[in-house]
């Protein structure tokens, strides 16, 4: 098979979909590589590396879309790269379709085979290919927050760690999942005051196990929200509900009555947000504020360090995009009903039930299961 990485166009993303040891694992296999230029220059990975990987450079994504098999990318494939798929060709990637209609129906007509990330499932009810970029993402989400609360960015000047005689800042983690596990992590790290919420009381003691009692474990309930979101300095939503958009948690009138300067980082962002004043942030512009509090909603947070998420990403990615390759997609698929899980498009039929539940009818998109729709 022919495996195509093209550069991402996405605003300051610098990861890349295959590394040259994933490049060489394909190669060793049997499958020939093209990467286009320069297309992970930023982090560390040059052309010459690529090519002594077994790849060949191609200078320009279109001629990878135009002779690629398989294109393996990091996010959402945007509106220009999405019209140059076509029927027979498979994209592997991050795709977060619920909330975002243009590029569901662009996927649809180009007659694609879409398999997306953070849909592949495990034995264990996981997320696998999500789960590294969660990791990532919910250490940053307080390394983020705690920048952002400095008061020449906008906070209110609050040490997250305190100082001797000088209380800590307060930290609320709404979801207590892979995001929300390392959100507190950090923010512990730091010597915060730290409480997470979440809906499932085994989760919750696994939490106080993890974490030795040193944190707050609180079901989470529209009044445990309410009251803990009042008080804290950072707030991190951290929830998930697989391939569907995220549940909004804090409405307006919570936001107004948090305290001025206070943060909130929405990691659910790529699902749409679990605020009801988030909208989608880049790199480049991170943050505004609302009712004197500061949002941080960037899309891509891995992106901000991209050589350690692309080579964590890489790790997961990796024995799934050689089954595709290895079998052919529909075949893997129909073999692994793990990584059939991962399908949300195929050849014009939305193939993943919570993508149809948040557009269907915005869209007149009918469910067709995956099995169904590999089978014709």
């Amino acid at each position: 098979m022919l495996i195509g990485v093209p550069k991402e166009i996405k605003n300051h993303e610098y990861r890349i979909g295959l590394t040259p040891a994933a490049v060489k694992e394909f190669v060793t296999h049997g499958h020939r590589v093209m990467v286009e230029t320069n297309g992970g220059l930023a982090i560390g990975f040059t052309d010459e590396m690529y090519e002594a990987a077994g790849a060949s450079i191609a200078a320009t994504p279109e001629a990878i879309f135009a002779e690629a098999e398989m294109i393996v990318k990091v996010k959402e494939p945007q509106p220009d790269e999405c019209k140059m798929l076509r029927k027979g060709q498979t994209l592997y990637t991050y795709l977060h379709l619920a909330p975002d209609p243009t590029q569901t129906e662009l996927l649809v007509e180009s007659g694609a085979t879409c398999i997306a990330y953070e849909t592949v499932t495990d034995d264990r009810g996981g997320l696998p290919l999500l789960a590294p970029m969660s990791e990532v993402a919910g250490r940053m989400s307080v390394q983020a927050g705690a920048h952002y609360l400095e008061i020449a960015h906008g906070g209110s000047g609050t040490l997250l760690g305190g100082v001797p005689g000088v209380a800590p800042g307060k930290v609320l983690v709404i979801g207590g999942g892979v995001v929300g596990t390392n959100a507190a992590k950090m923010a512990l790290g730091l010597g915060a005051d730290v409480t997470i919420l979440d809906r499932s009381l085994p989760r919750l003691r696994q939490l106080d196990d993890i974490f030795n009692g040193r944190i707050k474990t609180v079901f989470s309930t529209v009044d445990a929200i309410e009251h803990y979101s009042s008080k804290a300095d950072l707030v991190v939503g951290a929830v998930l509900i697989p391939g569907a958009a995220a549940p909004k948690l804090l409405n307006r009138e919570q936001i107004r009555a948090m305290k001025p300067g206070s943060v909130l980082v929405d990691v659910a962002i790529d699902q749409g947000g679990c605020f009801e004043t988030s909208k989608a942030t880049t790199h480049q512009d991170p943050v505004y504020t609302v009712d004197e509090v500061v949002h941080y909603c960037v899309a891509n947070m891995p992106g901000g360090v991209a050589r350690t998420s692309t080579m964590a990403l890489n790790n997961a990615t990796l024995p799934f995009g050689l089954a595709l390759a290895n079998k052919g997609p529909a075949q893997a698929m129909l073999d692994d009903p793990h990584l059939m899980a991962g399908l949300n498009v195929h050849e014009g039929k939305v193939t993943y039930k919570a993508v149809v539940d948040a557009l269907g009818e915005q869209l007149d998109l009918t469910y067709v299961p995956a099995a169904d729709a590999l089978r014709g």
